[in-house]
């Protein structure tokens, strides 16, 4: 019986019609082999502990299907019964379907575990190789993680993300940055080309990570070499891929898991994420909040800090209004207030009482709203992922409602150190704890503190680490009211929800903003808030949400080139100097280039501020040498014209080309339009608009 082909326009799988192992993957576009060694070829994997023997796997390889069926371009592989490597035959009944639409391979799997243990870890699918195209000169995972792009090098290095100790093989498993919803898909390329594996639903009740491993190990560890020989002392090189989820599927359970689609994609990264957005937009269509009138607008925040576990105290509230004074001056919308709470940021959580050494929630009240009268918003900042392990409140109350792990013990983050040697040391750092959103009783607490929140007037929050649970990712408390093994994201929009219902009708604009917010809490946030301080940095949520708000941290003295890349990213300026602990007037070269930058993209709003952004797609810069130069961003105005934006981080000028034919261009920090057709001369640290239309 020969193999099973299943083929679309941009994929072909070959499965094994005896084993139902995958043996051979392909692109159709380019013809690039994936994966084409048969006898590598693998299905699943699971993790079923037994007494004495937690790691008792159950390989899909070493199981005869029970049936192996085609039709109409779908596959339905069945096994009833395994044998698992340790613990002899288990009753768990399993099917995988492969199933092709248009241009996606879609890999489902339901288990029905009628064994007496749990399942706890599905490996499925199971590639046993990937490998980069012909020609290649590296290849990566690439993710998503804190608004940017997170890489993990494959060849001709591998990046071991778990430390050797606890693996047999190099492995990369972050399980934060690698792994839903934080991260929905992962893209495998070399630059030119690539296999995108996604989630197929939007759930977050089901973890699923992204996960390679390189067998037999590195050629030269020395350098992390992957060794360039299809064997090595006899083993075969490899680099085996998987989707990997933790469904801790009880006994009598029957469970259908989150569903993965490939699809491999000709291009550069910005493909792949286009695959996404494409599920994302037109199959479960996501919908964006709708931001508050005045957050809409090209404009500035300032962020501030006023008090510290070490006990800083450096504003009282009823100098607050100082603040509201300079951001008039300076024409900046609004300020984040941080460390407000009592205890300071970072301690006392998940208490949003005023400090009373600050001053009185009256004094707060009135600060806000004179601040308001100036034309300037106040942002709370909030945090309700922790509770303080030190406080009272937790060892009394919040103990119980933290999030648990398979041991019956609550997680701990190992918190934040402040000002003081002893806190900088780590020695009196306050620990914080991850509680269970899934908990109704939390999740009224939750309520509680922010309509605290609301009651003293302000005109939104800023939510702390609202993009993950870190270190948790399920919760095993089954009297929180869920399953065993939960996944603690499950609730991150409810919590949002909730907080809207509570908002009374002169509150509706309230801001809801957060940190890092990972792509599907765009549907119930209107703002977030990261820090981009890197050359590097590639502005992956901006080019997979060109619309939503996105707003960094600008810390230096002389930050010139923090405020281009606000320019070339859309991102909203946040004036931190002394890192959130100063005032505007701190800083007046930075403040001066920043309030120039914000009035040209404000003159310029068409393209830089309502404008699609599309990263570095549909123009070309170049030196006069023929080498590309980055970075840049190009937006595209509603009329289809395109304007670009060229950074230069740089301490030496450079002249660079596009292949914008009759553009003209001029700098952030003034000097008239010149065009563009001999070159576009740019000084160090500085930055240049480039458009085409007739300028008056």
């Amino acid at each position: 019986m020969g193999n099973i082909i299943l083929e679309n326009k941009t994929i072909r799988f070959e499965i094994d019609s005896e084993k139902g192992t995958i043996t051979g993957i392909s692109s159709v576009l380019t013809g690039w082999k994936i994966f084409d060694r048969p006898n590598l070829g693998l299905s699943f994997k699971l993790m079923v502990p037994i007494p004495g023997k937690r790691n008792n796997e159950v390989l899909g390889e070493k199981q005869k299907p029970n049936s192996v069926i085609e039709n109409d371009g779908k596959a339905a592989i069945k096994w009833n019964g395994v044998e698992s490597e340790h613990g002899g035959r288990l009753e768990i009944n399993i099917e995988m379907t492969i199933e092709m639409n248009e241009r996606q391979a879609v890999f489902g799997i339901e288990i029905e575990n009628n064994s007496e243990f749990i399942v706890e870890n599905v490996y499925c699918p199971y590639f046993g190789d990937v490998q980069h195209a012909e020609g290649d000169k590296s290849f990566k995972m690439i993710t998503n993680i804190y608004a940017g792009m997170q890489e993990f090098p494959i060849w001709p290095t591998y990046k071991n993300s778990n430390g050797y100790h606890g693996v047999d093989y190099p492995t990369q498993f972050n399980a934060w940055g690698g792994a839903t919803p934080n991260s929905p898909f992962a893209l495998f390329t070399g630059g030119n080309e690539g296999l995108y594996a996604g989630v197929f639903e939007q759930s977050r009740e089901q973890l699923v990570a992204w996960h390679t491993e390189l067998r037999p190990g590195y050629g030269s560890s020395i350098d992390f070499c992957v060794p360039e020989t299809s064997e090595i002392s006899g083993k075969a090189v490899q680099t085996r891929l998987a989707a990997v989820q933790v469904p801790y599927i009880m006994q009598g359970e029957t469970r259908k898991l989150v569903s993965i689609a490939f699809e491999a994609f000709e291009g550069g990264w910005q493909k792949g994420v286009d695959i996404y957005k494409n599920w994302r937009d037109n199959t479960i269509k996501m919908k964006t909040a709708e931001a508050p009138e005045w957050a809409k607008e090209p404009h500035s925040w300032h962020q501030v800090h006023i008090n510290s576990p070490e006990d800083e105290l450096r504003i009282k509230f009823k100098d607050l209004p100082k603040l509201g004074e300079d951001c008039a001056k300076h024409g900046v919308k609004a300020i984040q207030l941080v460390g407000w709470n009592d205890g300071g940021q970072d301690q006392g959580n998940p208490s949003h009482d005023p400090d009373p050494r600050l001053g009185t929630a009256d004094e707060l009240r009135d600060a806000i709203k004179k601040i308001q009268e100036m034309g300037v918003k106040m942002i709370l900042f909030t945090k309700f992922v922790w509770a303080d392990r030190a406080s009272q409140r937790f060892r009394d109350e919040l103990k119980e409602l933290a999030v648990k792990d398979p041991y019956g013990d609550y997680y701990m983050h190992g918190g934040y150190q402040y000002q003081t040697a002893s806190q900088l040391l780590d020695i009196s750092t306050k620990r914080l704890i991850p509680m269970c959103f899934l908990s109704e009783r939390y999740l009224e607490i939750c309520n509680e503190e922010f309509e605290k929140v609301v009651g003293y007037g302000a005109d939104g929050m800023l939510y702390d680490e609202c993009c993950h649970h870190n270190p948790t990712l399920l919760c095993h408390d089954t009297t929180h009211g869920h399953r065993y093994g939960a996944s603690v994201y499950q609730n991150d929009g409810l919590i949002i929800e909730n907080f809207r219902k509570l908002l009374p009708e002169s509150k509706k604009d309230f801001l809801m903003a957060g940190e890092a917010c990972y792509d599907w809490q765009f549907e119930q946030y209107h703002l977030s808030y990261h820090r981009s301080e890197n050359k590097e940095h590639v502005p992956m949520t901006r080019y997979m949400l060109p619309q939503v708000q996105l707003m960094t941290a600008v810390t230096g003295f002389d930050d010139r080139n923090m405020i281009n890349q606000c320019l070339m990213y859309k991102y909203i300026i946040s004036y931190e100097p002394y890192n959130f602990k100063g005032m505007l007037d701190d800083y007046p070269l930075t403040m001066e280039y920043g309030k120039k930058m914000d009035a040209l993209r404000t003159e310029l709003r068409e393209y830089f501020w309502d404008g699609e952004f599309r990263h570095e797609q549909g123009v070309v810069i170049k030196y006069e040498n023929g080498e590309f130069h980055r970075p840049y961003g190009v937006f595209k105005a509603e009329n289809g014209n395109l304007g670009v934006v060229i950074c230069n981080y740089e301490d030496e000028e450079i002249k660079v080309f596009t292949d914008c034919v009759s553009a003209k261009y001029r700098l952030v920090d003034g000097g008239g339009w010149i065009d563009a057709d001999d070159g576009i001369e740019i000084p160090s640290r500085s930055a240049a608009v480039v458009i085409k239309r007739e300028i008056s």
